[in-house]
């Protein structure tokens, strides 16, 4: 799998941009939703859209933002030895206004590749120990002391938490996207860390001026 990049944000390579042929090496698409064709019949990544964190020469990063896991948070939080004291970002601008408590909210499946760990990817209102900050609406961070912060109610009050990544290999991602298993569009933080889990895949295919209904396994890539 890609590894997380470390370059400096002014580079070239973080700011190639999505212009371009799908196959080109200069294609960026850090920051974008990757939405599965109806022809993607991949058992994990079937209906799901990705949140690519990192897009470079050397592969990809990315999170599934829409898949639910069996585990809740307060589980996840016993399992790691944290007390979940009081709901992250209460009464501020922009927190989440779920009508379940944070402790009942699913940890969603981000992917197949290091399942037992965690992703978190939040509103980047601080650099935790092992942060990747893809934009200033959007970071992702690895280490526990982000969620330590969560349960205190400290943490950041944009927060999705996943077990498992999403992974591919220098041009694998360019060749999927090539035979038509996924369009790309740039991604809205609001699908992320507002919307109802059902309703993010079909928000995500609205992005690009289309209905969810009008895909087909033959649809060219966006």
């Amino acid at each position: 799998m890609a590894k997380l990049d470390t370059t400096p944000d002014d580079s070239p390579e973080r700011n190639g941009g999505a212009e371009g042929d799908a196959d080109s090496p200069s294609l960026n698409l850090t920051n974008h939703f990757l939405i599965a064709m109806p022809s993607m019949l991949d058992p994990i990544f079937g209906g799901t859209v990705v949140y690519l964190c990192e897009h470079n020469a050397n592969g990809a990063l990315g999170v599934v933002i829409n898949k639910p896991t069996d585990m809740t948070m307060q589980l996840l939080f016993e399992r790691i030895d944290l007390k979940l004291e009081i709901s992250p970002g209460a009464g501020e601008p922009g927190a989440l206004d779920f009508s379940d408590p944070i402790g009942e909210r699913p940890v969603m499946f981000g992917g197949p590749v290091q399942v037992e760990r965690g992703f978190v990817l939040h509103a980047p209102v601080k650099n935790y120990s092992s942060t990747l900050k893809v934009t200033d609406e959007i970071a992702m961070t690895t280490s526990k002391d982000v969620l330590e912060e969560v349960a205190h109610g400290n943490g950041p009050p944009r927060i999705l938490v996943s077990l498992g990544c999403s992974g591919w290999s220098a041009g694998q991602l360019e060749s999927e996207i090539v035979h038509n298993g996924w369009l790309t569009v740039a991604a809205d933080p609001a699908i992320i860390f507002e919307l109802p889990i059902a309703e993010r895949f079909a928000a995500a295919v609205n992005l690009l001026g289309i209905s969810p209904y009008m895909l087909t396994a033959e649809s060219g890539r966006a």
